[in-house]
């Protein structure tokens, strides 16, 4: 993991590095971005269909969308309701070809392409969507190894070890790489984060959301990161498989109580609660524009170089979720170093 010297050094050498076009000012043509497994879906092995709440969102935050030949499409469709300036879509993939065209048709994509590896080539920047594997952060490969600056959709990686092995991918190439959950970038998750210090010091918290602890729970973990920051060392989960109570301890004494349950037990949803020694707050955040404010982080970071969170912070994030896990499974206390191993 870099220094914080050698963090603020490449972040201020990938400012110098960035073409002035990509950096905000006097742009002669948009931010070409291409969408990787963006037009289905499919969780944890089950059959795609057409449709994707992140794909779709991107697509149309960046392109806008024909609304009548959105009455064709079959499936989820998120219609952004806020652009991004100065950002184009002009290429996209999927498993699903058919998928694929009738996004691109609908969103005026230009190029549908044949491959992952050809959605990279000739863009500026690649997003890859959230499409229900857990594994899109496999498609990183290509254009983190060719210097293409990358956005993967939560959850980085289902495993540490298949997270900390693309980041430390990313940072060997010196590439732009982002990954995180949207709830990190929402007015009311970034206030609450400037409000922390009136708290006072904060020795309890709790995060809530409904289905799979990794999947789903990343939601959940993010909340308390983006509040509390990182620095949890130790997991111990004493739920009910379905029904996840972990207590996840931070270095500094702190204890997050991370609630995640499947939908028969729980209904889905977002909830934070902190507990300070001068005041306590609790949040569900408002998810109008997730999506956007999201993307929009990428976007600032590939024409600015401020990289808005350090991808070893997301690699401990799925560590910690993964030692939750793990903590159920074996009924005892897992740490988040035995998990990175």
């Amino acid at each position: 993991m870099p220094s914080r010297r050698q963090f603020l050094r490449q972040s201020i050498a990938g400012v110098a590095a960035t073409p002035l076009l990509l950096r905000g000012a006097g742009e002669a043509r948009p931010l070409r971005l291409g969408l990787i497994s963006a037009a289905s879906y499919g969780y944890m092995g089950a059959a795609r269909t057409a449709g994707s709440h992140h794909g779709t969102a991107f697509a149309t935050c960046c392109n806008g969308f024909d609304p009548v030949k959105r009455k064709g499409w079959t499936g989820t469709f998120v219609a952004s309701s806020r652009r991004i300036d100065g950002v184009k879509v002009v290429k996209i993939w999927d498993p699903l070809p058919d998928a694929a065209a009738r996004l691109a048709d609908i969103c005026g994509i230009p190029e549908v392409c044949p491959t992952a590896e050809a959605c990279a080539e000739g863009v500026d920047a690649v997003a890859i969507v959230d499409d229900g594997s857990g594994e899109q952060w496999k498609y990183a490969r290509v254009p983190l190894e060719r210097g293409v600056p990358t956005f993967c959709d939560k959850p980085l990686a289902m495993t540490a070890r298949e997270a900390q092995a693309i980041a430390r991918l990313a940072r060997a190439r010196g590439t732009k790489f982002m990954s995180a959950s949207s709830l990190r970038f929402v007015p009311d998750v970034v206030a609450l984060a400037k409000e922390r210090p009136a708290l006072g010091d904060i020795h309890l918290a709790t995060a809530a959301c409904g289905n799979e602890l990794v999947y789903y729970g990343i939601h959940a973990l993010e909340l308390a990161y983006a509040i509390l920051g990182r620095g949890a060392v130790s997991c111990l989960n004493v739920g009910q498989p379905g029904r996840n109570v972990v207590r996840v301890r931070y270095a500094n004494g702190c204890d997050l109580l991370l609630l995640v349950a499947e939908k028969e037990w729980m209904r889905a949803g977002y909830q934070i609660n902190l507990y300070g020694t001068k005041g306590w707050r609790s949040l569900t955040p408002n998810l109008a524009d997730l999506y956007w404010y999201l993307l929009a982080q990428f976007v600032d970071y590939v024409r600015t170089g401020r990289e808005p969170v350090p991808i070893e912070e997301e690699v401990e994030v799925i560590a910690v979720l993964e030692a939750g896990k793990r903590s159920l499974a074996e009924k005892r206390e897992v740490t988040v170093a035995e998990v990175l191993g």
